[in-house]
């Protein structure tokens, strides 16, 4: 079963060198529900979203995909791993497509047994999404298979992976946006929290930042320009809040 959820990921540090805040962050993550069998791998070759109304050849794949065997029944209870990470045009995603490779496997009583896919499935595991993405904001899908719903015996000790699927969407947290000059050196943005750093950042090459994840609270921005001729600025009152983002006025920093 794949389990859809959007959520803002929140980590101690966040960093890119190409601040993009005409496009969303999408991150891809897989996780299971309970199965009664000792392991279940599934043979991840990529992950694909589709953005237009052409269910045929609208697909693109997501960059930075980690191919590979998972054992489902070791992400079980909150536990996931991240699939890939990419950022997406504003819009709306109307479908999503989880492409297995071949070394599907079940484990029983200390035997690896094959999986085989209906073949109407090889093409990928496909969910009618239909949900709007906004650009400058951090968006996390949770792929969750339902092991004992997915798994089906065919008999003479076959198996077949035939998913169920179901969708749950939530969107939380928000971005902060802005760019600073002169632009010939990158500057580190930082995001605190108090005392907290919550997220870090540096300028592309037109002075442009964004910081995304950010849970709704009131921030100051610390920024250590490249250039060691220019001081350190702080800007604070900056109001962050869920499914938005916050422009901040252009920084001119001076020596």
């Amino acid at each position: 079963m794949l389990a859809l959820t959007l959520a803002v990921v929140v980590g101690a540090c966040s960093k890119s060198d190409k601040p993009d805040g005409s496009k969303a962050r999408l991150q891809i993550y897989l996780t299971d529900d309970p199965g009664d069998y000792e392991a279940v791998f599934v043979d991840v070759q990529d992950v694909q979203i589709n953005v237009t109304n052409d269910a045929d050849n609208g697909w693109q794949s997501l960059d930075g995909v980690r191919r590979g065997s998972y054992d489902l029944l070791t992400l079980v209870n909150d536990q996931d791993t991240l699939l890939a990470e990419a950022d997406i045009p504003s819009g709306r995603i109307h479908q999503i497509r989880l492409v297995l490779g071949t070394e599907n496997y079940v484990k029983i009583n200390g035997e690896l047994k094959p999986l085989t896919t209906p073949s109407a499935q090889q093409s990928g595991l496909k969910l009618n999404f239909q949900q709007d993405v906004q650009a400058g904001l951090l968006y996390k899908v949770t792929l969750d298979f339902d092991v004992a719903k997915s798994i089906v015996e065919t008999g003479s000790g076959k198996f077949m992976l035939k998913p169920v699927i179901r969708g749950i969407l939530e969107s939380v947290g928000g971005s902060i946006k802005g760019a600073v000059v002169p632009a010939d050196s990158p500057t580190l943005v930082m995001a605190l929290n108090g005392t907290d750093t919550v997220a870090t950042t540096f300028t592309g090459l037109s002075g442009g930042y964004i910081l995304k994840g950010l849970p709704s609270a009131t921030y100051s921005l610390h920024f250590q320009p490249g250039n060691l001729a220019l001081g350190d600025t702080t800007l604070t009152g900056i109001t962050v809040n869920a499914g938005a983002v916050t422009t901040v006025d252009t920084l001119h920093i001076l020596p």
